[in-house]
């Protein structure tokens, strides 16, 4: 079941369906909640009094809380905590769920933003949690980080000094990976610097008739980690699509997992890693090369025969969503965006007390926030690159996710200026489900011009 609300950007307003949440985690420890949990004896259900769990800044939010085992309603002893979204919970309240049901007062904020229920029980020496956030006035959420004055000339320079590099790159056939619909290609495509990233390739057969196609880039999540199942996204090409699949870090995805492991374990550090690269100096950045990357990408897609010479599409998820929205702010040729739960969303509001930051969450790294730390993320900030968005652009994300947090989503999301269409899930900690996954493409396909 994956029930949703969908918002759009043209003056529909939201659509309120029935919103019933099912949560509960099976576990020897507290840890974060799962949703629909897989053969689990425990079932939390929590229902805001606003059936698309969201209120006005002043607006008491109540939700209603039933605990099962087994299907059956059971009296139990919990105790909850109220914060503000990814804070930490520390103080808990008591509450008696009587034959499994019990109401809480989430109560109110006095500023735009999201609140954090977290109620939780030990029942036969089992641990069980659960949580869920409900926003306040969230049209009105903006982002902590401010644009630099440079912000755009900074970028600018990245790839006009890139561009003086001419496109290079290897493609070799992948055949474990070619189907009777299309063919699939390993590719090194050479960045500046002896930066490189590898991806693969997948075009259609149709091509070889003489069908143009659209492009599709479709950058990675977080991590120092080879590309995962390759044809997870096949429907793509199968509905005439050449879609490039890739890594950022210039690593062979054909090693095996146990040296992607060591890779990361070697450069990954607990200190933020790859992403803290550079980090007190815009030109250092470890991720200058990679935003600048994208762009490379599509002079590779758009220099193919087979390319239709006017769809630009990317789509991507997490860290991939980021790319993606920075990919279409940097790229006049991206025609079409698709992101979901974007992560690298005001990234420096960790310095801020009270103030929910996005992922990486440099406060858990202890990351200190210096002058320059701080100078440096704001160029890199997708909340920043979000305004100079054109494309057409669909925006997926959850309420309950605590890594990408929906505080950040909707800094991005109120900044867009370009047509712009939500599939906003709740429910969703974070992932999609392949449902969502696959609508992604129906969305670029309908869209395409």
């Amino acid at each position: 079941m994956n029930i949703t609300i969908k918002q759009s950007s043209l003056g529909e307003g939201l659509v309120r369906p029935l919103i019933l949440t099912l949560i509960c985690l099976l576990s020897m420890t507290f840890a974060s909640a799962e949703n629909y949990p897989y053969r689990s004896d425990y079932l939390f259900t929590t229902i805001p009094n606003h059936a698309d769990w969201l209120y006005k800044v002043g607006e008491k939010a109540e939700v209603e809380v039933i605990f099962q085992l087994y299907g059956v309603n059971k009296t139990v002893e919990c105790e909850y905590s109220i914060e503000n979204d990814m804070a930490k919970h520390t103080e808990f309240k008591k509450i008696t769920l009587k034959d499994g049901r019990g109401k809480i007062n989430m109560g109110t904020r006095k500023t735009p933003g999201f609140n954090d229920l977290m109620i939780r029980t030990n029942l036969n020496g089992k641990s069980v949690s659960h949580h869920i956030k409900v926003g306040y006035d969230v049209d009105k959420i903006q982002a902590w980080t401010k644009e630099p004055a440079d912000f755009k000339s900074f970028w600018d320079g990245v790839l006009k000094e890139q561009q003086k590099s001419k496109l290079s790159y290897t493609k070799t056939l992948a055949k474990e990976y070619c189907t009777d619909k299309f063919d699939c290609y390993l590719v090194k495509l050479q960045l500046v610097d002896n930066h490189a990233m590898y991806g693969y390739l997948f075009i259609p057969l149709a091509a070889k008739q003489g069908k143009k196609c659209p492009v599709v880039l479709c950058p990675p999540g977080a991590g120092i980690k080879t590309i995962k199942e390759p044809l997870r996204h096949r429907y793509y090409a199968e509905n005439d699509m050449i879609r490039f699949e890739i890594e950022i870090h210039g690593l062979n995805p054909t090693m095996s997992d146990e040296q992607f492991k060591e890779i990361s374990n070697a450069f990954n550090e607990n200190n933020g890693g790859y992403m803290a690269n550079g980090i007190e100096n815009p030109n250092r950045m470890y991720l200058k090369h990679v935003y600048a990357g994208m762009v490379r990408c599509f002079d590779f897609l758009t220099s193919l025969p087979e390319w239709d010479g006017k769809n630009c599409a990317v789509q991507g998820g997490s860290q991939g969503g980021a790319l993606s929205i920075i990919a279409a702010a940097l790229d006049p040729r991206v025609n079409i965006c698709v992101a979901n739960h974007p992560a690298l969303s005001d990234m420096g509001a960790y310095s801020a007390d009270g103030v929910t930051e996005g992922w990486p969450h440099f406060n858990a790294n202890k990351l200190k926030p210096t002058k320059e730390v701080l100078s440096t993320l704001a160029y890199y900030d997708v909340v920043n690159f979000a305004k100079y968005v054109k494309a057409d652009t669909y925006m997926t994300w959850g309420y309950n996710d605590n890594t990408c947090p929906p505080t950040t989503s909707y800094a991005v999301w109120n900044n867009f200026t370009c047509p712009k269409e939500s599939l906003i899930t709740p429910v969703n900690e974070h992932w999609t489900s392949e449902n969502t996954e696959y609508g992604h493409m129906v969305w670029i396909k309908n869209h395409l011009k």
